[in-house]
């Protein structure tokens, strides 16, 4: 257990100056000043033409540029880089110059000195990013890439939420009869975060608690084995809402919000094609492990869950600047950052709220089906598309079940989650089909009335093409025939995965990330895709495979 000491003297600046962003959370604390708007410094003004390190620098002596500064100063030297090697027709160097760029501006995410600064130039270096990609990197030619969405939370940002004091002796009695393994607090904030999520706040607590119902299972069954109270699911509920795909304004990801450095921490690592941090189960297992880690260190659930949401290193200088190791005194003492301030208060409201959902009017909801499935371990790569044909499912099923695909392409050993019952016959059915071929070729259902002619024009090949794949009478193919499609796409297959995955992602994931949130942020749905909408993909009647011709190696 942390020892609590006397306070330390402190001299308190302002907070918008002081301390840097977390994850998620973008909010003021305390009850009266919390909320008002944030103040913006002299640094803040039009910074546009400078470099960070420029801007930074010009703070009154003895300021220093911390690590986290020279790591962005050294970004901007390689963007600028890339830039002169684009002018140069030089696309490879370009590429590999704004990639290090953005790689290094995510490392430097931790504690730069100017966060509202450091978030502008990395907005502004990834839409430059972006434009030069669109106008000669070649973003267009990469298959088809995930999408991703805000965290539900954000949308609070702004938000007061006042304490309804009629409600404060009814919560006070409601946790003194609560089990709970999180020791639960009653304050002027949880209150206030109680009122919000029973009146405008309501659809979102809702929406994120029947998504819950999806996951809980297996999120429960790990926070078990992993030794962390059960209530430290409501951290999903919070980072993310529980969808598997947020990202937020820092590039956190997924359901439990890892950074890319503490993600590749607990195991949770990325390829071109994949990302760990946006599969529940093992992020799920991942922040339990980092839970109990921080449980650990500090001695105290509040602390944990604080360091969860923006760093131990932050909790232990706050700590040591204060003299306190006691989550309340640092909150009040303005001693954690703005949104780590309310992201325990937040977690307490919705453990109450939900283990007296009676009370709260949360137990008449539509839960989501618990997510089952069947699990294949594919040989080679191999298309989303593809696997919908042979096991009748939707591209957007599957994407939704496979959510740690960042590309509609499962490299090869990738364990894939298909619909439950379907694994054996989709093993089988894949054997027909050319190892080093599943990454573009389809099979598609003959329905009523279509002729060789119809289904080649649909995929754009030839009748020729389609005949010399399958085994087709003179009488053509029937309906209910399934047919083998050739080279229905002609995208580069992704290599058979590394055994020590690369941290590094390439450009165009970096600015499909960060473009996808912006859109999410400007309200721009981002539904997935579904791939070659002309192909009819998924008749549900029965029919038989047309046999495989001996050509497929062709």
């Amino acid at each position: 257990m942390a020892v609590l000491r006397k306070p330390a003297a402190v001299l308190l600046r302002p907070i918008a100056l002081l301390f840097f962003s977390c994850p998620l959370f973008c909010q003021q604390f305390g009850l009266h000043i919390a909320f008002l708007p944030r103040a913006i410094s002299d640094m803040e003004a039009d910074t546009s033409s400078e470099s960070y390190l420029t801007v930074v620098k010009k703070r009154p002596a003895p300021f220093q540029p911390n690590p986290s500064d020279l790591i962005i100063g050294k970004a901007e030297e390689k963007f600028e880089n890339g830039k002169r090697a684009y002018q140069l027709n030089d696309p490879e160097t370009s590429r590999r110059e704004f990639d290090s760029a953005v790689d290094l501006m995510l490392m430097a995410s931790d504690n730069p000195s100017d966060r509202r600064l450091y978030e502008s130039k990395l907005e502004e270096m990834v839409e430059a990013i972006h434009r030069f990609d669109l106008a000669g990197l070649g973003a267009g030619s990469y298959p088809e890439q995930a999408q991703f969405e805000k965290a539900p939370l954000d949308d609070i940002i702004e938000m007061t939420f006042p304490a309804d004091p009629k409600i404060k002796g009814k919560v006070s009695e409601e946790v003194k009869v609560t089990a709970s393994e999180l020791p639960l607090t009653v304050n002027e904030t949880v209150l206030g975060y109680i009122n919000y999520f029973s009146g405008k706040g309501r659809r979102t607590i809702v929406a994120g608690l029947e998504r819950a119902a999806r996951y809980r299972p297996m999120i429960s069954r790990i926070l078990a084995e992993e030794g962390v109270p059960q209530e430290l699911i409501h951290l999903a509920q919070a980072e993310s809402g529980f969808l598997p795909r947020a990202v937020s304004y820092r590039a956190a990801v997924g359901m439990w919000q890892f950074v890319q450095f503490r993600g590749n921490e607990y195991g949770l690592h990325q390829t071109p094609y994949t990302d760990d941090r946006l599969d529940p189960e093992k992020a799920t297992r991942a922040a339990a492990r980092h839970l109990h880690d921080l449980y650990k260190h500090f001695g105290d659930w509040y602390l944990a869950i604080a360091a969860y949401n923006c760093g131990p290193n932050n909790v232990d200088k706050a700590v040591e600047r204060t003299g306190y190791a006691d989550y309340w005194e640092l909150r009040a003492r303005h001693a954690l950052p703005v949104e780590t301030s309310n992201y325990v208060p937040i977690i307490l409201a919705m453990t109450i709220m939900t283990k007296n959902a009676a009370e709260y009017g949360l137990t008449d909801l539509n839960p989501d089906p618990v997510l089952e499935y069947d699990t294949v371990k594919v040989t080679s790569p191999t298309h989303l598309a593809l696997v919908g044909d042979l096991t009748d499912t939707p591209v957007s099923q599957l994407i939704a079940m496979n959510p740690a695909l960042i590309k509609n392409v499962a490299p090869a050993d990738y364990e894939l989650r298909v619909p439950s019952g379907t694994a054996d016959q989709l093993r089988a059915d894949l054997n027909l089909f050319p190892e080093d071929r599943r990454a573009a070729w389809r099979m598609h259902r003959v329905e009523t009335g279509e002729t060789l002619a119809s289904i080649a024009h649909q995929y754009q090949l030839s009748p020729a093409s389609i005949e010399s794949a399958n085994r087709i009478g003179s009488d053509g193919p029937h309906s209910g025939d399934r047919l083998i499609i050739p080279a229905s796409y002609h995208e580069a297959a992704p290599a058979r995965a590394a055994k020590h995955p690369t941290t590094h992602r390439s450009l165009i994931q970096h600015v499909s990330i960060r473009t996808s949130l912006a859109k999410a942020h400007a309200g721009i749905s981002l539904s997935a895709k579904r791939v070659a909408p002309k192909a009819k993909l998924h008749s549900q009647a029965a029919g038989r495979l047309a046999p495989a011709a001996a050509r497929h190696g062709a």
